[in-house]
């Protein structure tokens, strides 16, 4: 099962809430088949976390 196909946090740098946006644009890309070199083939669900300063979390599952 593959997991940070693009990276996950590391390769979004330290900004929480850029990086929990960036993770559910990579979740969309990899359904629609649109994320290129890292693309894992036939997503049919993709899940994000993130967890930010303090008890601040959260957490999406999509489905194609």
């Amino acid at each position: 099962m593959p997991v940070n196909p693009s990276g996950g946090f590391l390769s979004f740098g330290e900004a929480t809430t850029a990086q929990a946006i960036l993770q559910i644009c990579e979740c969309v890309w990899q359904l629609r088949g649109e994320a290129g070199g890292r693309q894992v083939p036939n997503a049919r669900v993709a899940m994000s976390t993130v967890l930010g300063l303090g008890a601040n979390a959260g957490a999406i599952i999509l489905t194609r």
